[in-house]
Formats: C-alpha cells, sequence, structure tokens
C-alpha cells in the first residue's frame, strides 16, 4: 500500500489504535511495550502484511527528533531535583565517560570481527553507545520497580542526558568516515563546543521560559502547554543553530524548569506525558515501518554477536571503568550495567550514514536496528528478575512513595488552616506561582465575596481572601504562615 493524503490519517489511526491496545495487553506476557509498536510497525510495513511501502529515511530522521525533543522534554519535567543533586555526579559520569567508553570497547570488538573500517567501526560503536531515554523511562515506569539507593534516579538521569554525547559522538565519526583527510583530532573542538553551548544555553532557556510562562497572560489555560511547546524548540532549534547540542539544552532547560513553580504547572505536565507516550509510538511504528525484515535476515548472526558484546561486556566494562572512583556496591554497579537499554535513539542515529550515502550504511542500519530489538527485549523483560537476584529491589510493601502520592494517601488526615489577608498584606495582588509555596502545602480553596474559588497558579489575591490550606505536616503550615505573617491573619 501506497501511503496518500486520503489514506494517510486513517491508516495512523488504526496503527495508533492496535498500538495502544496492544501495549495494554502486552505486560500480561512479559513483553515491553516499545517492542510491541515496533512489531506492528513492521508488521504494517512493505515486508509485513499490510505492505505500507515507506522508505524514507529523511522524514524518518525528522520524526525521530521531534519525537525525542518530546520524550526528553518529558522526561526532564518528570524529574525531581531533589532526587537527582545526591547523585549527580554518578549521572554525570555514567551519560558522558560511561558512554564514550562503551563506544570505543563496541568500535574496537567490531573492528576486530568485522570488514569495516576503523571509523566505520567506531561510527557503530558511537551510534548505539547511549542507553535510549524512552525505553528506559517507559520500561521502569510502566513496570513499577522499585530500587534501592537511588539506582532508580541514576538510571533516568543517565537515559536522559546521554544521547547528547552519543549524538556528538556519531556525528564526529560520521564526519571522519565521509572526509577522509581529516584529523581524528579534529572531533574534539566540536565535541567540546557542542558539550559547552548545550549546556550554558540549556540553563539560559530555562530560565527565560520560566518568565515568559508565569509573565505573560494568555486567556485559556489550554494555551499554556502549546506555549510551552514552542518554548522547546525555540530551545532546541536555536542552541543547533549556533553549533551547541540541542537535545542537551532541552533536557537541562526542562529539568530546570519542572522544579520551578509555574503557571499551570499540572495541565502542563499532563500534557507532555501524553505527547510522550504519543511520541513514543509514534517514532517506533515509523521506525518499524521504515526497517525492511527481508533485508535484516543476512545480519542476524554479527548483529546477535555484537549485541550480546555490548550487553555483557563494552556496557558493563563502561560502568564499571567510568564509576571506578565513586565508592558503590558492585551489585549496585552491575544492576546499572544491565539497564542499558537500547531503544529508537540508536535506530534514529543510524539513518544519518544512510542520508550522508556511506557505502555500508545499509548494513550499519540493520545491525543496529537488531541490536535495539535484542536489548530492550532481553534486558528489558528481565529487570525485575535481575533486580531480585542482585538483591537491589524493594519488596511491594515497601514501595517508596512520591511526595505527591504520600500527600493525597495521608489527604484524611491533613492539617487545613484558614488564613484571611489584611489590606496590607504583600500578597495581595500577587500571583500564587509567585508567592515560593511549600511543595508539602496546598491552597485547597478561596473564599472570595461569599463565594468558593478553587485557584490555580496564575490565581492573583485580593484582599479579604480567606484561603483554605491543606498541608501533611505541621512544618508546612509552619512555612505557609511565614510568608504571610506579620501581615495575614488567621482563624
Amino acid at each position: 500500500m501506497n501511503l496518500t493524503i486520503e489514506n494517510i490519517l486513517l491508516v495512523g489511526s488504526i496503527l495508533l489504535l492496535v498500538s495502544i491496545i496492544a501495549g495494554k495487553t502486552s505486560y500480561k506476557f512479559g513483553v515491553p511495550t516499545l517492542i510491541l509498536f515496533l512489531g506492528i510497525g513492521m508488521l504494517a510495513g512493505s515486508d509485513g502484511i499490510g505492505g505500507i511501502q515507506f522508505n524514507d529515511p529523511k522524514i524518518a530522521q525528522f520524526i525521530g527528533v521531534v519525537s525525542l525533543n518530546f520524550i526528553l522534554f518529558s522526561g526532564g519535567l518528570d524529574t525531581n531535583w531533589n532526587s537527582v543533586k545526591p547523585i549527580l555526579r554518578e549521572g554525570v559520569i555514567l551519560s558522558t565517560l560511561g558512554v564514550i567508553m562503551t563506544a570505543v570497547s563496541l568500535g574496537m570488538f567490531v573492528w576486530f570481527i568485522t570488514d569495516f573500517t576503523f571509523y566505520e567501526s567506531m561510527l557503530l560503536g558511537s551510534i548505539v553507545s547511549s542507553t535510549d531515554a524512552a525505553a528506559v523511562f517507559s520500561v521502569l515506569r510502566s513496570k513499577s520497580l522499585a530500587l534501592k539507593h537511588n539506582i532508580r534516579p541514576t538510571l533516568e538521569l543517565e537515559s536522559g542526558s546521554n544521547d547528547p554525547v552519543a549524538y556528538v559522538l556519531t556525528i564526529s565519526f560520521l564526519s571522519l568516515v565521509v572526509h577522509q583527510d581529516m584529523s581524528a583530532w579534529s572531533i574534539i573542538p566540536l565535541f567540546l563546543r557542542q558539550m559547552v553551548i548545550g549546556t550554558l544555553l540549556g540553563f539560559a532557556f530555562g530560565h527565560l521560559s520560566k518568565i515568559v510562562i508565569n509573565k505573560i497572560k494568555l486567556d485559556f489555560e489550554g494555551l499554556y502547554p502549546v506555549l510551552v511547546i514552542a518554548l522547546m524548540f525555540i530551545t532546541f532549534s536555536a542552541t543547533d543553530f549556533i553549533g551547541g547540542n540541542g537535545f542537551l539544552a532541552i533536557y537541562i532547560c526542562s529539568v530546570y524548569l519542572g522544579n520551578q513553580n509555574l503557571i499551570h504547572k499540572k495541565s502542563i505536565l499532563k500534557m507532555f506525558d501524553g505527547l510522550a507516550w504519543l511520541m513514543q509510538i509514534v517514532l517506533f511504528l515509523t521506525l518499524g515501518l521504515l526497517v525492511f525484515p527481508t533485508q535484516m535476515t543476512p545480519y542476524i548472526g554479527i548483529g546477535l554477536l555484537i549485541s550480546l558484546f555490548l550487553m555483557l561486556v563494552a556496557r558493563p566494562l563502561g560502568v564499571l571503568l567510568s564509576l571506578s572512583p565513586i565508592r558503590m556496591k558492585m551489585r549496585k554497579r552491575l544492576y546499572i550495567s544491565w539497564v542499558g537499554l537500547r531503544g529508537a535513539v540508536p535506530i534514529v542515529f543510524a539513518t544519518y550514514p544512510m542520508l550522508a550515502g556511506i557505502e555500508k550504511a545499509d548494513m550499519i542500519f540493520n545491525i543496529v536496528f537488531f541490536v535495539s530489538v535484542t536489548s530492550v527485549l532481553i534486558q528489558g523483560t528481565t529487570l525485575t528478575a535481575v533486580a531480585k537476584w542482585l538483591h537491589v529491589g524493594l519488596p511491594e510493601k515497601v514501595k517508596p512513595q512520591s511526595p505527591t502520592d504520600a500527600f493525597l494517601a495521608e489527604m484524611p488526615k491533613a492539617i487545613m488552616k484558614e488564613i484571611r489577608l489584611s489590606d496590607t498584606c504583600t500578597a495581595v495582588g500577587k500571583k500564587i506561582v509567585e508567592l515560593n509555596f511549600p511543595k508539602s502545602a496546598i491552597i485547597a480553596m478561596i473564599q472570595r465575596e461569599g463565594k468558593y474559588i478553587t485557584p490555580n497558579g496564575a490565581t492573583e489575591l485580593e484582599t479579604e481572601d480567606v484561603l483554605i490550606v491543606l498541608s501533611d505536616t505541621q512544618e508546612g503550615i509552619s512555612k505557609v504562615f511565614d510568608i504571610f505573617q506579620p501581615e495575614a491573619g488567621s482563624n
């Protein structure tokens, strides 16, 4: 079937519906959801029962880049700085030095067992060197796997922040393959420029985005998520335009925003969570359509060999060596090594050699595709079993709750106070988002002129407002009073 304007919406919506239904039941059979999405795309493709003809790496790459923007941004928004801060050093080391070591060791192995040139081997190693954010976020969260010793935030931080390093390595070695006269040392300035500019602009755009979101006055709440999408793409494209790493910039920007007080933050988070899932499905379906299973068959043997070396040697070697200066139990290191899921990102990166027109581009793409599938299939289905074997998992009954879950669970026992705002209170005329309200408390309702209104971050406080404040701790109530005292009184 050839895709046309007339049938693309019908075909796309059917594939999307089938993917959602399949994903709902996939874990009953122990199959990762992402593999289902990929499989449905392959079945619908030219070699499958759907017979959809799709062989355009450029469109696939475009869809991949857009999807990764949403996936990384959503993951960053969900990242709690308080949980990340204690493991920041481990996460940064894994996402930089760990990725480089994995790429080099796997590249050397590929060079040894194939007829690839040295730079072609390093290119393949670079493409599959990073753990995939979509795969890690999806598998860990769908399994609701509770882990000891801050392992989970370490894995999520690494997977969200290591794609930029793999991207720079991929572009660098691709340049060396295409331009044989280039020096290997020439990639060092490129690497440093991409990472430094990406980091600086990530923080800069994060701060600027917070100001824009909280200061702009939009008539409809639904426009705020749209505003954030626009800011996300501006961050990525502007950073990329001046030579920085756009993926790193949007991740840092989103982590910054996710830990700030924003107007309509709840709506923004929900919107991006749904969009991230949509983009994961669209991305995996697209990559499934792009691959030709019959062309991949000759590379199954070499692909399996490379995949096993990556899972059992290259990834553990990168983790163990990069984290050697840090005190950490061996079983924690081993589990981090095992959760080195490869997914859609390496496949998207594998389209770059295809568009560059290098000789072994098709072979690289098929090997990378096979490596990604086997990684999610083997490692993704065994995360719980390996966690129990290494004794790094928590029993179901002692799984820690998130602050939000804990607060909601204790809501029947929450402390409630009413605070009346006088005309001299400094909070009058300010938006709730500007009050630096404690995270352990909420303004559940405001009584104003005999009516009760449900507030949000954009609500401006007025004289004689009575705030109904709920908190799960007395300390939270005390912090609330500190904001309004001495001008405000309480009942």
